[in-house]
């Protein structure tokens, strides 16, 4: 037994390895929202009907959640570059064979296969960045990451209507063939072997973990359409995700062996960036939701036409990714996030001051400031979060962040979702109890001359759907209001952090 601690690699294998693990990361990523503008297309082919083709989506969230918490012991069990390799394999084998499912089981069972083959991809590249970059690159490498994270939700749609428009919907999976062939040459060639050490595997924290996972992910996304607490497949499923949750925490704390050890979430930083992360998570998985059906219900855009409006947001990120790397190291990085909350809440400021009939430019202005928040939120966050935590933590810290922010924007997207309905029906009520005969000429004279040749019900459904379209938009708007408060609410976690000079470096054991 010899012990091993990591060590930065020459810049030129650096370049070459940063390369092949991003490419792999932005596979990943790009496949959470590559899928979803292709479901219609996928239902005539796969003879799925509305409620069932949302399962194809479901089985890559659910396996991915259940999978995602074991990628540290996974990693030292087996070694970090084997477990890595062993993902992208899994992942590119699961979208060929999705990309010749024939029916819907096939595709459902292939897109599991996929969510876990890709669950370990992201933290065990976000540890790789860490361990081959000297101290003070980490900024600039978190910002590389950060870009492969924060843009892959972005261009997934666009990306994927573009296949979808111009071939066909099987495209959306075969584009990852090749990619992810090239990963597999590059990370077997020039990556190190990673360090191993072995440690028990906590079987019941790990099943309670995913009862809890799969029953919320579940919940979450099945909850809309089952109209919520009125359905019980909803109540069982939050019964077990809330009891499975609290059993795993007691276990947590109580278990000789547990599944996550202990000493990594008393590390201040590491703690507090976990809740930032997921934060951070319903703001850009949220907003995502919200704004393209927005773009395209209420202004009229195409789905490329609105997946262009969004581009920039990312380019905003990418400005500031590039920006946030270069200044974490030289100023306090508790300052950059701060200012990354500020720009972020502005920016939703900005989008609740939007009108049912303005042109494209103020969307992409809100766009473009939400992306720089982004950016200057994601970079040093990661970095406050690792810089004094041990090492040999590192993968199952990475893997904790990113499942804090998956929770967090399946969360979101649930609550602005739900939300968006709610309140639609109330300002629909509110405005629907002051239309009368006599108020009709005073809130617009023209709509009198439009609606008097027509007589009776017809009129009446002319007039609800011009207040239903209002009290949708209503609602959008109020969505970017919680969202808002909910920014600029976890401004104080700030306090909780410190700067932190030195972190623990404890070596590794190495297996041999």
């Amino acid at each position: 037994m010899a012990e091993a601690a990591t060590h930065p690699l020459p810049t030129g294998q650096r370049l070459i390895v940063t390369v092949g693990i991003m490419a792999a990361v932005l596979l990943q990523v790009l496949d959470t929202t590559i899928a979803n503008v292709a479901l219609p297309h996928m239902q005539a082919s796969l003879n799925a009907t509305q409620d069932t083709i949302n399962w194809v989506l479901t089985s890559y969230i659910v396996a991915s959640a259940i999978a995602l918490p074991i990628s540290g012991w996974l990693a030292d069990r087996v070694g970090r570059k084997r477990l890595l390799l062993i993902s992208v394999v899994m992942f590119t084998a699961a979208s060929v064979a999705c990309a010749t499912a024939t029916s819907l089981g096939e595709m459902v069972l292939f897109r599991a296969l996929q969510g876990v083959g890709g669950a370990f991809i992201v933290p065990l590249a976000q540890a790789t960045l860490f361990d081959i970059n000297p101290r003070e690159k980490h900024g600039q490498a978190m910002a590389l990451f950060g870009g492969g994270v924060m843009i892959g939700p972005i261009l997934g749609p666009v990306i994927g209507g573009w296949l979808t428009d111009n071939y066909n919907w099987r495209w959306v999976f075969l584009v990852n063939l090749p990619v992810g062939i090239i990963c597999i040459l590059i990370m077997s060639q020039f990556m190190p072997e990673g360090e191993k050490h072995r440690r028990k595997f906590d079987m019941f924290g790990f099943s309670l973990l995913a009862i809890s996972l799969a029953s919320l992910q579940f919940c979450l996304d099945r909850g809309q359409q089952n109209d919520w607490f009125s359905s019980w497949e909803t109540i069982i499923e939050a019964g077990l995700a809330i009891g499975a949750g609290w059993m795993f925490l007691v276990h947590m704390v109580t278990a000789e062996h547990p599944l996550f050890d202990r000493e990594i979430f008393k590390d201040r930083n590491f703690a507090t960036s976990v809740v930032f992360m997921a934060v951070t998570g319903v703001l850009l998985l949220a907003g995502l939701a919200l704004l393209p059906p927005l773009l395209q219900n209420m202004y009229g855009y195409s789905v490329l036409q609105s997946g262009f409006l969004t581009a920039p947001r990312g380019l905003g990120t990418l400005f500031s990714m590039l920006i946030a790397g270069r200044m974490t190291g030289k100023m306090d990085a508790r300052i950059l996030v701060g200012i990354g909350v500020i720009l972020m809440g502005y920016s939703l400021h900005m989008m609740t001051g939007f009108a049912i009939d303005q042109p494209s430019r103020p969307v992409i202005m809100s766009g473009v400031v939400q992306g720089l928040g982004l950016g200057l939120i994601f970079v040093p966050l990661q970095t406050l979060a690792f810089e004094t935590l041990a090492t040999r933590f590192r993968t199952t810290g990475a893997a904790l962040l990113n499942l804090s922010r998956n929770i967090g924007g399946s969360i979101g997207i649930s609550v602005v979702s739900t939300e968006l309905v709610r309140l639609t029906q109330v300002s629909h009520a509110d405005m629907a109890a002051q239309i009368t005969q006599q108020t009709i000429p005073t809130a617009d004279p023209t709509l009198l001359q439009t609606v008097a040749p027509v007589a009776g019900p017809t009129a009446l459904a002319f007039i609800n759907g011009m207040i239903t379209k209002q009290a949708l938009f209503i609602a959008y708007l109020d969505d970017f209001k919680m969202m808002m408060i909910i920014t600029f609410a976890i401004l104080p976690l700030l306090l909780f952090m410190k700067r932190g000079n030195k972190a623990d470096k404890t070596p590794m054991v190495h297996m041999d």
